[in-house]
């Protein structure tokens, strides 16, 4: 990997402040151990602002400061704790969402067909990791963990990733400008 420029750290710095904002505002669900978070939010407007690799690394980012303690998880949480708890392999499933989604958008030249479809289909997987994870960490079969864990939250999802697009390509296009 080459050496990031010192614009590039700055985007990925600003993009993982964005994130230790919005991830801890969650909303709680009386039927599920998994609160409604803005963290995904975030994530969506890193990868549609930023590139693949920049993103990525500005979401480990926001995952390393939340290891070590910082605040910047759902309910101002932080900690190892969070990342072992029902939660953490949501937490853990925004790199492969980040990955793919960041990898198809690259691809296909920012075309938003492709943009909303590679963001679904890393959405996926961050729920399939989160899914998994819950079911073990909460002691549900796997079917609870769906109902608990993804169902009531892909149409709020699915806003947040409309949002990032509308908010996020013409930050994006600015920041362009500017490279």
């Amino acid at each position: 990997m080459k050496k990031l420029s010192l614009y590039q750290m700055v985007k990925i710095a600003l993009l993982a402040a964005v994130l230790c904002i919005l991830g801890p505002i969650s909303f709680p669900l009386a039927i599920s151990p998994v609160p409604i978070s803005l963290g995904i939010l975030g994530i969506a407007l890193a990868i549609v602002i930023l590139p693949t690799t920049e993103s990525v690394i500005s979401i480990l980012i926001y995952i390393l400061l939340g290891l070590v303690g910082l605040p910047v998880f759902s309910k101002y949480t932080g900690g190892f704790g969070v990342l072992a708890g029902p939660t953490g392999g949501y937490i853990i499933g925004y790199i492969p969402l980040a990955l793919i989604a960041g990898i198809i958008i690259k691809k296909t030249n920012r075309n938003i067909v492709f943009m909303c479809l590679g963001m679904l289909l890393g959405l996926a997987v961050c729920y399939a990791f989160g899914t998994a994870w819950l079911a073990v960490a909460a002691s549900m079969t796997f079917g609870e963990a769906l109902a608990a864990g993804v169902i009531p939250f892909i149409p709020v999802d699915l806003i947040k990733f409309a949002i990032a697009i509308i908010v996020g390509l013409p930050v994006h296009k600015a920041i362009q400008k500017f490279s």
